[in-house]
């Protein structure tokens, strides 16, 4: 018999549960908890930090839990031994006594498990790769804004850095971020300290960057050795687009980006501001390019990257950074921060991954005067000449040069063009972020989108690594064992999103995750999913699941991290409100939390909305029934355990034991489910290796599947329909994880479909059996031609039995 384990709230182990959901096949078998200290011994288990799992090496040993002292003078991965408690307080870490040998054991085992697996995430840039767990970290005020759709504008450091002396810099950069917010938007200051991203920084960060002297000026190409070194420096144009982008900022404000230098025929010296803005979707509002720069060769290059270049204003006159005009005109213009905002939601809009330049010209009262100007260019360039300043060190210096040149003039307009700028990018963010909004509610009658509302599915992802033995025992001492191993994505929620979507009917799915490896992997492999929705959390671990098991299916040791399922929070969910009272049904799995699911059933009661539960376990199953809550739902689909825990919580009556013979198990669900179709219109019980039985009610011998058929028909009574399952054989098995979410995903394909009660059903046992044969939880063979109503037609089928539950 396959076994497969689980960890359940509570510290049970929950037999065959293997991705957060119950069996399609075989029943719960609970374990017993696992080991604690005792309350006050210093002994502990702690949770896994660096959101990492487990080991490395050939020699990793499978020992049961340890108790272990703290290690209180160990440091935290990646934080520098010399730190002293005279450093600024964001640069010292705390809580290194949490740290024990048991965290350290575990790590090394999920490093080991991950080495044998094949990656996901194939074609995943290292930058990506930067941006999660310990290299990054966002403001929670900009998390915050981020959440809820608010304007956002990401700005560079590097001017903080290297543009500008101390302390005129730091008054610059707090002024700017003052003007952002005044507009209506918020600012994320983007930099790097001590080898990690920040986006958003706090005042003492901005002071730290602005006064430090030995700090890097980082772009595409030094991102991997600054964060690799625990390296601090300011983020040209390049890197900040790169950051921006990911973090879901489409706007970003700087002074003046950089391009191609004079000469720059022969020295191929072309700026990386230039390739990004080909590559990244982000808006760029800059005062056109340095005036140091070639100008004309910088819109050609521009024009072969393909981005879209247009000046603000009534003019076409490309700006020059000090001045307002350069001899150049650019492609196009926009007239104000509405029209700007409208070419940034189209190229956002077409997915071309390429960025937008706004040139927004200095203003009059405060520009330089072009001749002024170009005459200090070519002192300051041959001077640069002279010294052999060449590369990312050149644009520093003609800076500091010119502002000596011009007895500070370029840096009063430099100093208005920023301020400038800032401005006018806040106002185009709030304009884009209303538009934005929108055009999400249908407010725009000419892009009115006339596709059906999308169903909804709110549950957890998970992250499983299942290690078996290839031997009965397991041999410990540090020796390795022969056996397989492999990564799978679960989680009730996620499983029922996937296979619906394989079938046709993509949902909106509701989720959380981490930042981290495990986030990027499991969004790669559910791109065909309507993922867009799904909560990114900074500092908080994706759900995962380690074990190792035996050959003949017994734990050996097992970890789960299943905490962030409580960040599926009521307030998350009800940024979706108006998706939900439009979609034709809403699923949710017992993963959520209880204040979750009220509130969704609070919302189906209000708009009668068709909503489906599925219990998920044993222990999880009764949630909604704490309360009356339950009685706004539409369907559930529990075994034949989550069943009688539900009737234990209602307080029924519950049998002695749970039978095995069909006949005995047919009567013991429906007395079980009897009392819950006095509210809920339809019980779907999951039997195994026996099908399933389809209680509500029937009209003619017909169970309806859409809520209201026979509600109000007098002649309708309760049935009870058993579907026999689908024959596979024990070696045609290879994993039962995922049968009973394809089960019910099929069910309600084929309803959303609007096919009759037996199609919808043998739609359902289609996709059961497909995912019985795979190793993932839902089958990659579940297609609308693989599982549909034609299929159902073709096939013969078992008969059909149908009792009376009046």
């Amino acid at each position: 018999m396959r076994k497969v384990f689980k960890r359940a709230s509570g510290g049970i182990w929950h037999h065959v549960n293997k991705n957060n959901h119950r069996s399609f096949l075989h029943p719960v078998v609970k374990w017993p908890p696992a080991p604690r200290a005792a309350s006050g011994c210093k002994a502990q288990l702690l949770p896994v930090v660096n959101n990492k799992w487990a080991l490395p090496g050939r020699s990793a040993r499978l020992r049961t839990p340890m108790l272990l002292p703290p290690l209180s003078s160990r440091l935290l991965p990646g934080l520098p031994r010399h730190c002293s408690s005279t450093q600024p307080a964001f640069l010292r870490e705390t809580g290194a006594q949490r740290i024990i040998h048991m965290h350290k054991m575990i790590r090394k085992i999920t490093y080991s498990l991950g080495r044998h697996l094949p990656t996901v995430a194939c074609g995943t840039t290292q930058v990506r790769r930067f941006l999660h767990g310990a290299y990054v970290r966002i403001q929670p005020f900009v998390q915050e804004a981020l959440m809820k759709g608010r304007p956002v504008v990401a700005l560079e450091s590097t001017i903080i850095t290297h543009g500008m002396a101390y302390p005129q810099n730091l008054s610059m950069a707090r002024e700017v971020e003052e003007i952002v917010t005044t507009n209506g938007a918020v600012p994320a200051t983007v930099g790097i300290l001590r080898g990690r991203i920040h986006v958003g920084l706090t005042d003492e960060e901005l002071q730290f960057l602005a006064s430090s002297k030995n700090v890097v000026k980082v772009s595409r190409r030094d991102l991997p050795f600054v964060l690799s070194q625990g390296l601090s420096g300011g983020t040209t144009v390049s890197g900040t687009m790169i950051i921006a982008h990911k973090a879901g900022i489409p706007v970003f404000v700087t002074g003046g980006i950089g391009g191609v230098h004079r000469g720059g025929e022969n020295t191929l010296d072309v700026s990386a501001d230039l390739t990004e803005l080909g590559r990244t979707p982000v808006a760029v509002v800059s005062a056109g390019v340095k005036s140091i720069l070639d100008i004309g060769r910088t819109l050609e290059y521009l024009e072969t990257q393909g981005v879209c270049v247009a000046a603000f204003g009534e003019s076409r006159e490309f700006p020059a950074f000090f001045s307002r005009q350069s001899g150049f005109h650019a492609p196009y213009h926009v007239r104000d921060e509405e029209e700007a905002a409208e070419l940034i939601a189209s190229a956002l809009g077409l997915g071309l991954s390429s960025g937008v330049l706004i040139a927004v010209p200095c203003p009059q009262e405060r520009a330089a005067s072009g001749q002024v100007i170009e005459e200090a260019i070519q002192q300051a360039l041959g001077e640069a000449r002279s010294k052999g300043i060449t590369g990312k060190e050149l644009t520093p210096f003609m800076l500091q040069k010119l502002n000596e040149l011009t007895d500070g003039k370029s840096l009063d307009s430099n100093l208005a063009l920023i301020q400038n700028n800032a401005r006018v990018g806040s106002c185009i963010a709030v304009a884009l972020s209303k538009l934005q909004k929108a055009r999400r509610k249908g407010h725009l009658p000419q892009q009115k989108d006339t596709a059906p509302p999308q169903p909804v599915v709110i549950g957890g992802i998970n992250i499983d690594f299942i290690a078996k033995a290839q031997n009965p025992v397991i041999l410990g001492g540090g020796q390795t064992n022969a056996g397989r191993v492999r990564r799978t994505f679960g989680g009730v929620g996620r499983n029922l999103a996937d296979c619906l979507s394989r079938l046709g009917q993509t949902p909106l799915f509701l989720s959380a995750v981490g930042k981290d490896e495990h986030s990027e992997s499991v969004l790669h492999y559910c791109h065909h999913m309507d993922m867009s929705a799904v909560l990114q959390l900074e500092g908080k671990s994706t759900a995962t699941y380690c074990a190792v098991i035996t050959s003949a299916g017994e734990l050996s040791i097992g970890l789960g991290d299943m905490d962030i399922h409580h960040q599926i929070t009521e307030q998350y969910v009800s940024q979706f409100k108006e998706n939900l009272c439009q979609a034709p049904l809403v699923c949710i799995d017992g993963n959520v939390p209880l204040s979750t699911i009220q509130y969704v059933c609070q919302l189906a009661r209000e708009h009668q909305l068709a909503v489906c539960y599925e219990p998920t376990d044993e222990n999880k199953a009764s949630k909604p029934f704490l309360s009356d809550s339950w009685k706004a739902l539409t369907y559930i689909s529990p075994n034949l355990q989550e069943l009688r825990a539900i009737n234990r919580t209602l307080g029924n009556p519950l049998p002695a034991e749970l039978p095995s013979s069909l006949e005995d198990v047919v009567q013991t669900a429906v007395a079980l489910a009897c009392p819950l179709l006095a509210h809920l219109h339809c019980v779907v019980v999951t039997l195994g290796a026996h099908g399933i039985l389809l209680c509500g009610k029937s009209l003619g011998g017909s169970i309806s599947l859409c809520s209201g058929a026979h509600e109000q028909t007098a002649a309708a009574s309760l049935c009870a329909t058993h579907y026999p399952a689908i024959h596979i054989s024990r070696e045609e098995i290879v994993n039962v994880s995922g049968a009973g979410d394809s089960l019910m995903a099929g069910i309600l394909a084929g309803m959303l479909a609007k096919h009759d009660t037996d199609t919808c059903v043998r739609m359902g046992l289609l996709a059961a059996s497909l995912s019985l044969r795979s190793y993932e939880p839902i089958s990659p063979a579940i297609s609308t031609s693989s599982v549909s109503q034609e299929q159902v037609k073709s096939r013969s089928w078992p008969e059909v039995k149908v009792w009376k539950m009046d």
